[in-house]
């Protein structure tokens, strides 16, 4: 089931959540919107669904406008962050109930809702849990019943909000390899809201960055990551240093530094960002005399297979840098060494946000 969102607006009182959203999500892939708080994927999310009406804009499935559409006959399952099962039914009747309240010329037996929820909780991998009720589940396996009960009334469209966001770092990081493995089985057109980075970029066959109501950018993880269009989305998708420059033949003045550019930055500018991250950063203890920022060492985080080393320049800029262990080692780093920061990528934006 193809979904088309074209232009569409919601406002509340005096605040835009959609402002004039197109957007377009083929049949069978994983979409996950991206974004802050406010930025309007929830809503979107919602629109969707049928749980909200837009102000202005369309949204068709596979081709056919459904904005007259009752929720209950969009054929779309929806996961809530919060699970939202029924705490008096155990696990088994929980995912039985969209089968059991169906009309009953369209209801299956007994026997065939049995055999679809056994299906169902081995899919999501509970099988021996269907007694049970959620108060003894984990969160993990919560969260896994309403997805299991999503499926259930076989939905042309899986909208998941927040799915993963009340449970710990261990269990989302599980839930979401699980996730991306369940999507290739199923192949149902699936999208799903976070606010986080890491998860859109291991699960989503594209991401859709939004913010303030819009679409900042549509991509591949790969693309929407190594090749951000805005500031934007390039501040948003993992930590960054940002540097104020001047370009001018090529080259970017920072301070007192002079880095070179890539070739497809010709345009002079007075104002104009770097943006640079950390593991694009390299340390060394010798000026190679060129493409290089002088800066001290001020703080060391050496836990982990990353050493993560902050700097400080001479005219007060911060930055950070994330460097292979082996390298750590091989330059010996201390507090309060004074060093040369090289930078192996630059992205640079100027005001009208070309790059």
């Amino acid at each position: 089931m193809s979904i088309e969102i074209r232009n569409v607006t919601k406002i509340f009182g005096n605040f835009t959540a959609l402002n004039n959203v197109s957007l377009d999500i083929p049949t069978g892939e994983l979409v996950a919107l991206l974004g802050p708080s406010g930025s309007g994927k929830t809503t979107l999310l919602r629109i969707i669904s049928g749980l909200e009406t837009a102000d202005a804009g369309t949204v068709l499935f596979h081709g056919e406008d459904v904005e007259n559409t009752h929720v209950r006959k969009r054929k779309v399952g929806f996961v809530f962050q919060h699970y939202a099962l029924f705490r008096h039914m155990t696990v088994f009747d929980n995912v039985a109930f969209g089968l059991r309240v169906r009309n009953p010329k369209k209801r299956p037996s007994e026997k065939e809702i049995a055999e679809k929820v056994h299906k169902l909780l081995s899919l999501v991998q509970l099988d021996n849990l269907g007694p049970r009720f959620p108060s003894q589940l984990s969160g993990g396996q919560r969260q896994r019943v309403a997805l299991a009960r999503a499926l259930a009334v076989e939905p042309k469209v899986l909208l998941l909000d927040e799915p993963f966001g009340s449970l710990d770092a261990r269990v989302r990081r599980e839930l979401r390899q699980w996730l991306r493995k369940l999507h290739d089985e199923i192949h149902v057109t699936s999208v799903f809201v976070t606010h986080d980075q890491e998860e859109a970029l291991e699960v989503a066959d594209r991401i859709v960055v939004m913010n303030q109501g819009h679409i900042e950018q549509v991509g591949t993880p790969d693309e929407v990551y190594h090749h951000p269009a805005t500031p934007f989305v390039y501040n948003f998708l993992g930590n960054v240093n940002l540097f104020h420059a001047r370009v001018e033949g090529g080259k970017a003045y920072v301070g007192d530094a002079v880095l070179d550019l890539p070739q497809e930055h010709t345009a002079d500018s007075d104002s104009a960002m770097i943006y640079i991250r950390p593991h694009l950063l390299d340390i060394s203890r010798e000026s190679n005399g060129k493409g290089e920022i002088k800066a001290k060492i001020i703080y060391l985080n050496i836990a982990g297979p990353i050493a993560k080393v902050e700097l400080k320049t001479e005219s007060g800029q911060f930055i950070q840098v994330e460097i292979p262990q082996d390298r750590y080692k091989s330059l010996n780093l201390k507090r309060g060494d004074e060093v040369f920061v090289i930078p192996r990528e630059i992205k640079l934006f100027t005001q009208d946000y070309s790059i």
